[in-house]
């Protein structure tokens, strides 16, 4: 699947201070050593729906991360996914009656225009759920022969209870934690290293995110699909051993991600609710697969809202990128009315912070053809300063207005400094003046 075109990040003088990167399972911000190379997935859409302002905000924010390790030199594999088989998605097409695979890659469309408008350097790699389907199988299959992978028990009465088919596979957690304190393990993986929550805390946002704890025949309630054999009226893959059917989410991530990263990879990324379950358990199959980590460090996006209230599907009130490019909205100032938030603070989209965000623009591209010479090295400094404090974007956005306010117009202005204002802005902002 192809990914969307990206504008070149332009080159700056000086270079990047160190940078440190909030890590989840930790709790803080820690130090994030920049190296030669620097890799980083992050969990794409499920293209039933337009992109909406939370899913702009999370890809903004991760391409902060890569602009300033390009900035400080390393070279990055970028990884990203689309879910273009699902739940989600086959619903919607029955709703609407057309194919799902329409749907898949209409809404596929869409987002990579929604992502090219707001100048987020695309992925190199761009790979869809069904596309890695022969991929996934074989890895599944490894996790049965290791005793981490089951088949639920085909007794008739726990079918008929759980309107279900038999023989689903899910990956068994207790046998995973076990296994991954063996002995020569280097790495263990446990259920709750990422979020830190308890047994009786995950429970109910399994649940609400896609699990199936109460499934009859299950071991344990919290263990997670891996592969769902074929139902009447369903889309089904060959699955070799596993019979006819589809993968679940977090190994259709999980082998993505070791497929085309180094193991572990730099920054696994997502919006935080994605924490629990989806990367618990992608870092559990990977281990679990490969013994090894999924990723050094795992850092989760905010939340957004609308006016104050949760911004969902269900309530028809989903801010769509597409939606205010129709209604003729710059996509540099629905990038800054993003920025104007730290990525990892839940915040809510209101008309007045577009205001806000569209005077902001509309200033620095007035301000940009007037600066006298040698001033924009001043600001550069400490655009990078605010990236390199855990992509501290608001710090960044206030320290061009405060040098913009002390910065009085040239008599005889300097081009030079313009270009390199405009090249600061895009490079580590990604904001076009």
């Amino acid at each position: 699947m192809k990914s969307w075109k990206s504008r070149p990040v332009p080159e700056l003088p000086g270079t990047m201070p160190a940078l440190q990167l909030f890590e989840t399972g930790a709790g803080k911000v820690v130090p994030l050593p920049v190296q030669d190379a620097a890799s980083l997935y992050v969990c794409g859409i499920t293209p039933y729906d337009a992109t909406h302002m939370g899913h702009a905000a999370t890809y903004v924010g991760f391409d902060l991360l890569n602009r300033a390790w390009r900035d400080a030199g390393a070279t990055v594999s970028y990884v990203q996914n689309v879910t273009d088989v699902d739940d989600p998605l086959l619903e919607r097409a029955i709703r609407d009656g057309v194919d799902w695979r329409e749907l898949a890659l209409e809404q596929t469309a869409l987002f990579r225009s929604d992502m090219e408008a707001l100048n987020v350097v695309g992925p190199e790699r761009y790979i869809g759920a069904v596309e890695a389907i022969e991929w996934i199988v074989p890895e599944i299959e490894k996790l049965m022969a290791k005793g981490l992978a089951y088949a639920v028990a085909g007794a008739a009465g726990d079918a008929g209870k759980s309107g279900e088919p038999d023989g689903d596979i899910y990956f068994s957690v207790e046998a995973a934690s076990a296994s991954a304190h063996g002995e020569g393990y280097e790495g263990p993986w446990w259920l709750g290293q990422i979020s830190g929550l308890t047994e009786e805390e995950m429970l109910p946002v399994f649940a609400e995110r896609g699990g199936d704890p109460q499934r009859p025949g299950k071991r344990h309630p919290l263990d997670a699909l891996l592969w769902r054999v074929a139902r009447e009226g369903e889309p089904s893959w060959e699955g070799g051993s596993l019979g006819a059917g589809r993968p679940g989410w977090h190994i259709e991530c999980t082998v993505i991600a070791q497929r085309f990263l180094p193991e572990p990879f730099t920054v696994q990324g997502g919006g935080s609710d994605l924490v629990f379950p989806h990367h618990e358990m992608g870092a559990g199959h990977a281990f679990a697969l490969a013994e090894v980590q999924m990723a050094q460090h795992y850092t989760h996006t905010g939340m957004v809202g609308l006016d104050g209230e949760k911004m969902s599907k269900s309530k028809g009130n989903l801010v769509l990128v597409s939606k205010l490019r129709a209604d003729g909205v710059d996509p540099a100032a629905i990038r800054l009315a993003i920025l104007a938030n730290h990525y990892r603070s839940d915040w809510f989209w209101t008309g007045e912070l577009l205001e806000q965000a569209q005077t902001r623009l509309a200033r620095w591209r007035e301000r940009m053809p007037t600066l006298p010479g040698g001033s924009a090295m001043l600001v550069l400094g400490d655009i990078r300063a605010a990236i390199a404090a855990d992509l501290d974007a608001p710090r960044a956005l206030a320290a061009i207005d405060a040098w913009l306010d002390a910065t009085a117009p040239a008599d005889t202005p300097s081009e030079l400094d313009a270009a390199i204002f405009a090249d600061t802005v895009e490079s580590l902002l990604g904001v076009v003046l």
